[in-house]
Parts: structure tokens; C-alpha cells; sequence
């Protein structure tokens, strides 16, 4: 069977304009990374020297990769049409970074840059792979935006308060059960060691925070990839919440009673290190909550499915 003269030329046509967009792509995101690369380093240098409270920063860009691999099948059935109209948010994105880089004090915070950087970001998706694509591309990118930055104080301070309250509350409750002497007063809990009182107070890094963000994301990223029905992923997201406020209570209770016998362990590095290893039985009670939510619904056979071969 011979193959016409037209359609080779078709192919190749649609080769080199393939080729095309790839170059134009990697130009784009090249100029991306040169505009804001003050932004990327900033959050770079974050996670690197706070890799307890946001190191997951880092993983995020691959999980929303993994994201769009899912995908993949049928972000290739078509080939993509460009969207010009993606240089609108593009633009836009550009401008209010500017405007946050150079204005007023007030507008140079690292979150308000982000949602320039992501705005813009989002238009040069949009402009490379068209309305099609982002039928699959809105959701990795919105898991970028709301993860993939680091949270400044400013806005921590709104949820931290609260959480730090819950877990003096729910630490004091637990070491009286345990039979310690122990106060509170407001998110300071003292010890008391053969009468010298020994203050451990639940600072911002204790307070779940960031616990509960790396969390989120991991809910987000178990609920998407591992549960079908809309009612389980959301009630396993919901669950993160108070699995990292009871995760961060054993582990205000564990530096509690090593304060006990060193009071060096309740600061400094081994603070952090009891936080790190605490991570991992919370891990696996949420993989729990996931599978009692993934085995809570019985399917039901289906009309036709049942019967012999």
C-alpha cells in the first residue's frame, strides 16, 4: 500500500511545527525562569535551610509532573493549539510582580510575588497548550499555587494561634493521664521534676502549621491518585487536619518527658529531629484513614456483570 505524496508532506509539516512549539516552549520557559528568578531562589533558599517546615516545597513541582503524566493519554489524543489569549494573564502576572518587587513596602511579601509569579506562569501554560489541555492542567496547577510555595508568618499567624492553643490543650491533657506533674498557662506548659519547674513552651514550629501543610498536600496528592467517589477524597483531606493536630500533640508530649531527663532535648536540633521522626507513624495513620474511607463503600455488581463466562 503506497502512501501519497500529500500525506507524507502533512506529516511532515505537523513534525516541524511540532518541533516549533518545543522550541518556543523551552524559549518561554527560559525567559520564565530569567524574569523570576529572584522569586525561585528565595524559595529555594527557604526549603533548603527550613527543610522540617517546608522542605516539601521542593517535591511538589514532580507530584504536579506526576499529576499531568497521569494524564497523558489524553492530553496527546489531539495535537495542542496555542492560546494567545494566554498572554493576558502572562502580562498581568508580570505586572504585579513588578509592581510587588518595586512598589510600596507592604507589597514586597513573598506570597503576593507568588501569585504574580503564578498568574504568569498559568498564561504560559495556557498560551503553549491551549483551552483543550487545561481541561487536565488547571488542577496540578492550582495543587502549585496552594503547595508549592512557602506561607510567610503574616498569614501563618492567622490558623498558628489557634493551633498552638490546641495542642497546650491536648499535650496537658495527656501528660496529667500519664501522671506528671505539669501546668499550663496559656501555650506554656511547665514540667515539674522533683519540684524545679522545667517550662517548655509550644512555639510556632510546634504549633502544626507546618505539619498540617505538609499534610494537605499529601491528602490532596492520596485523595486524587488513590480514591474515586468525590465524598472520599474530600473527607480524607478534611482528615488531615486533626491527624496533624494529634501528631503534633505526642510529639509536644515526647519532648515533654525527654525534658526529663535533659532539658537540652526540648530545643535546638533534637527538637526538630523528634519532629522529623514523628512524621512517620503519622504517615501511616493516614494511610490507615485512607484505607477504612476506600473500604467503607461495598460496590455493588453491576446488572450483566454477574454470572459464568
Amino acid at each position: 500500500m503506497s502512501v501519497s505524496p500529500a500525506a507524507i508532506g502533512q506529516d511532515q509539516s505537523s513534525a516541524a511545527a511540532l518541533r516549533w512549539q518545543i522550541l518556543g516552549a523551552a524559549v518561554l520557559l527560559a525567559v520564565f525562569a530569567w524574569v523570576f528568578w529572584a522569586f525561585l531562589h528565595r524559595q529555594w533558599r527557604f526549603a533548603i535551610t527550613h527543610q522540617a517546615d517546608w522542605g516539601h516545597t521542593l517535591v511538589i513541582p514532580f507530584i504536579c509532573a506526576y499529576f499531568v503524566y497521569l494524564n497523558r493519554a489524553k492530553l496527546l489524543v489531539r495535537p495542542f493549539r496555542p492560546a494567545w489569549s494566554g498572554l493576558v494573564p502572562m502580562l498581568l502576572g508580570v505586572a504585579w510582580y513588578t509592581t510587588c518587587a518595586i512598589g510600596p513596602r507592604p507589597l514586597f511579601h513573598h506570597n503576593l510575588q507568588g501569585a504574580g509569579v503564578w498568574l504568569a506562569f498559568f498564561g504560559l501554560v495556557l498560551l503553549i497548550f491551549g483551552y483543550r489541555a487545561m481541561k487536565y492542567l488547571w488542577f496540578p496547577l492550582l495543587y502549585l499555587l496552594v503547595f508549592g510555595q512557602t506561607i510567610s508568618n503574616k498569614f501563618m499567624e492567622i490558623v498558628t494561634y489557634k493551633l498552638q492553643d490546641i495542642t497546650a490543650r491536648g499535650s496537658h491533657l495527656v501528660l496529667v493521664l500519664l501522671g506528671m506533674d505539669v501546668d499550663r498557662a496559656g501555650n506554656t506548659l511547665t514540667v515539674f521534676q522533683d519540684g524545679e519547674p522545667m517550662p517548655l513552651n509550644i512555639a510556632e514550629a510546634c504549633s502544626g502549621m507546618r505539619m498540617l501543610m505538609a499534610f494537605l498536600a499529601l491528602g490532596v496528592f492520596m485523595a486524587y491518585t488513590g480514591l474515586d467517589r468525590s465524598w472520599q477524597r474530600t473527607a480524607l483531606v478534611i482528615l488531615a487536619f486533626p491527624t496533624a493536630v494529634f501528631v503534633n500533640i505526642l510529639r509536644v508530649v515526647t519532648l515533654a518527658l525527654l525534658s526529663k531527663v535533659d532539658t537540652d532535648f526540648a530545643a535546638g536540633e533534637f527538637h526538630s529531629f523528634v519532629g522529623l521522626v514523628w512524621l512517620v507513624p503519622a504517615l501511616l495513620i493516614y494511610l490507615g484513614l485512607m484505607w477504612i474511607i476506600r473500604n467503607s463503600v461495598i460496590e455493588e455488581a453491576r446488572p450483566g456483570r454477574t454470572g459464568t463466562a
